[in-house]
């Protein structure tokens, strides 16, 4: 039997077909103060990355087109800078306040679309993404090409990718025991 605390701090009990409901109540009663604290870890970290998010206001017009503006004088120069030297080109790149991705890569369309978000990142962590979301221009999948792809163009992108989750608190959304 296993347990885990998801999202909305709800307690799901994986049982194998068989194990009676008496044996399930008293494993959920044996860990009763592990679900106090993964709950109460869950709802914290809940908090921390609805603050993170909240540091970029993008509830009015204004808001959303200076952080636009922000996001292509960052970001554009870098896809520039980097699809020259990787060989390839992004038909389109657009924006949108993605809180669930840094970027997405549409492979067949050759779009790139950029999380607004990116603007609360430290400049390298940026152009991780960036080098990341071309990457997948050469390959579409995280497989071992992709990863000797993005030692290539970006050496460092373990340690930025590290910081990243750090910076934000994008670490795993549940609890497991």
């Amino acid at each position: 039997m296993s347990m885990r605390i998801v999202k909305n701090g709800d307690v799901h009990v994986s049982v194998p077909i068989g194990v009676p409901k008496w044996e399930v109540e008293a494993f959920i009663e044996q860990h009763r103060d592990w679900i106090a604290e993964a709950r109460k870890k869950t709802l914290d970290r809940q908090k921390q990355r609805a603050d993170f998010y909240n540091r970029l206001p993008l509830t009015t017009r204004a808001q959303a087109d200076e952080a636009l503006q922000r996001l292509k004088a960052l970001v554009e120069p870098m896809v520039e800078r980097h699809s020259e030297i990787m060989g390839v080109k992004p038909r389109y790149i657009y924006y949108k306040p993605m809180i669930s991705r840094w970027g997405v890569c549409h492979i067949k369309e050759r779009t790139i679309c950029f999380s607004a978000y990116v603007l609360l990142l430290p400049e390298w962590c940026v152009e991780h993404i960036v080098v990341h979301e071309l990457c997948h221009l050469l390959e579409p999948s995280h497989n071992k090409r992709f990863h000797l792809l993005m030692d290539k163009y970006f050496p460092r992108w373990k340690e930025a990718r590290k910081e990243t989750r750090k910076i934000c608190r994008m670490e795993e959304d549940s609890e497991d025991d």
